[in-house]
């Protein structure tokens, strides 16, 4: 389990507004409950409790204690409703998550909360399960899985987070209750006082003490699949870095990340910033970042298209692009093949515009074409077309075209796993070969339609060898009118710095002679784990 992870001090309050650990009418702080009825209980011979109505004779309520309605916290019943969508309805956390805090109408404090609650139980969904394993007398896989939910929800609040105890316990009952059935609430009291009996480091001292395997213990201890722990460690060796980072890294996958923002240039406004009171980057070029929850559709600036939540990572791919040289004039023809949902082609229409070129930006899904023109909608009309079609066949239909291409490629994402805390438990290395196949085959499309002279940026969201300098090395043996450029050198003269700090790959891209690729990491860079490769088409003799 994640050593780091966020906590957060919101204290749950009653229904009435109240603090639930003040003691009950008629209860002194730090007296216990009265007793009353033979066994020490105050329910009568049907199991009913008896009501507390002041002077008035005492009565039995309507309603056993397990039976009686009680609405959830605004704040834990989204975070419960968002993992429901992931798991029920396929949905992404990021997406799904702000749609929700808005229909409950959460303050920026408990959207905050809900925040970290949804993204910390997907998170450390293994961790949180390899406990709940220990403390249910059913096997996981035989509890509901709202059950199961309610339960993670529960855990991740005794386990990570500043919330007292009988707080935690008490909300996640009234959860289940409300959200699950009246059943369902002994069952999660049941088991959430087992897991009150350690702590955290206990917990993790206990579970990891039978495993021998350390790529195993690994996975548990930073909730990983261990796939994925393996997939992470050969990427940081194939890139240039240490094995000993491993650790490093996976744990930066499991702390919740600032929220990066990209200012569209010549579109974003010194007020709008000013508002959002958010932070420059000191590395990034127009770059920004808040720690404030909520929905970010409520941010000036954002609500109009102006600002785009971006990580710095994703921004600095598209800047590589739009700053390499070109070898001739730049006619501004430049294409986003694989545009969807469309933050980079956001930023490079913007760039466009400043320079008097046009962006097409293609996607092959409509519903992702239409996210595109969404994010569009701030930047001159004159800069930029939208089209819906498969990128590969861009090379055939228009070759030898464009100046500059972004291929943004579909990939694993095993490179935004603290950004898509779902993503991580979704794929399995029998993805990684159809996603390759589609990657090498946009990657010659793209080439066929850049130009000679031209330069195409090969991006993905992963570091992982199969689909990074696997797929250049190929791309390299196939054809023998492409180059390689300095990646790497041109990601320094975009920075501010002037000094980018990307990591090389250990040994040269076997079929080439010069040039270099980038690849970021969150432990070291603090963005998303992106691969960067600039390549040119060779003048023709």
């Amino acid at each position: 389990m994640s050593r780091d992870s966020r906590s957060n001090d919101r204290t749950p309050r009653s229904r009435g507004g109240a603090r639930n650990d003040r003691p009950r009418r008629g209860q002194k702080q730090g007296q216990g409950n009265r007793q009353g009825g033979a066994d020490g209980s105050r329910r009568n011979a049907k199991g009913r409790e008896r009501n507390r109505g002041g002077r008035q004779p005492r009565q039995f309520s309507a309603a056993a204690p397990s039976q009686r309605s009680r609405n959830a916290d605004p704040a834990r019943k989204v975070a419960f409703d968002v993992l429901q969508a992931v798991a029920v309805d396929n949905a992404y956390a990021n997406l799904a998550l702000p749609h929700h805090i808005r229909r409950a109408r959460l303050d920026q404090r408990d959207a905050g909360f809900a925040t970290e609650l949804t993204y910390g139980s997907l998170r450390e969904l293994a961790s949180l399960d390899a406990v709940l394993a220990e403390c249910s007398d059913r096997p996981l896989k035989n509890i509901d899985p709202p059950v199961l939910d309610v339960l993670r929800i529960g855990t991740y609040q005794l386990l990570h987070m500043r919330v007292p105890q009988h707080a935690a316990v008490d909300e996640t009952v009234a959860l289940a209750r409300d959200c699950v059935g009246a059943g369902a609430g002994g069952f999660v009291n049941a088991v959430l006082r087992r897991v009150t009996e350690r702590s955290r480091e206990e917990w993790a001292e206990t579970l990891e003490s039978s495993i021998t395997d350390p790529m195993a213990r690994l996975a548990l201890r930073y909730s990983h699949p261990e796939w994925v722990v393996r997939a992470l460690r050969s990427s940081l060796v194939v890139h240039g870095r240490s094995a000993e980072e491993l650790e490093a890294l996976l744990e930066a996958d499991n702390v919740a990340p600032a929220v990066h923002l990209a200012a569209l240039p010549g579109i974003a406004t010194e007020q709008e910033l000013k508002r959002l009171k958010a932070t420059p980057s000191t590395w990034v070029p127009e770059a920004y970042s808040v720690n404030s929850g909520g929905d970010p559709l409520r941010w000036p600036g954002v609500a109009e298209g102006h600002i785009r939540v971006q990580d710095h990572g994703s921004q600095l791919a598209a800047r590589v692009l739009a700053e390499a040289d070109v070898a001739g004039a730049d006619a501004g023809r430049w294409l986003d093949m694989s545009a969807g949902p469309g933050g980079k082609a956001a930023l490079l229409a913007a760039i466009a515009a400043q320079r008097g070129a046009h962006l097409t930006a293609n996607e092959v899904q409509e519903h992702r074409s239409n996210l595109v023109i969404q994010a569009l909608r701030a930047v001159d009309e004159k800069a930029w077309t939208s089209v819906t079609g498969d990128g590969r066949d861009i090379g055939k239909a228009q070759p030898n075209h464009y100046d500059r291409i972004l291929l943004d490629a579909p990939c694993s994402g095993l490179g935004a796993l603290r950004r898509r805390p779902e993503s991580r438990w979704r794929k399995q290395p029998s993805d990684i070969p159809a996603l390759t196949r589609l990657q090498s085959e946009l990657l010659n499309s793209a080439l066929d339609a850049l130009r000679p002279g031209g330069v195409l940026a090969y991006v993905t969201c992963s570091p992982h060898p199969a689909e990074t300098l696997s797929i250049l090395e190929d791309a390299f043996h196939r054809r023998k009118d492409i180059e390689l450029l300095d990646t790497g050198a041109v990601l320094d003269s975009v920075t501010l710095t002037g000094k980018g700090d990307a990591t090389r790959p250990a040994d040269p891209v076997v079929g080439t002679n010069t040039g270099s690729t980038a690849q970021l990491f969150p432990h070291s860079h603090g963005t998303d784990a992106m691969f960067m490769a600039l390549i040119t088409k060779k003048e023709q003799a």
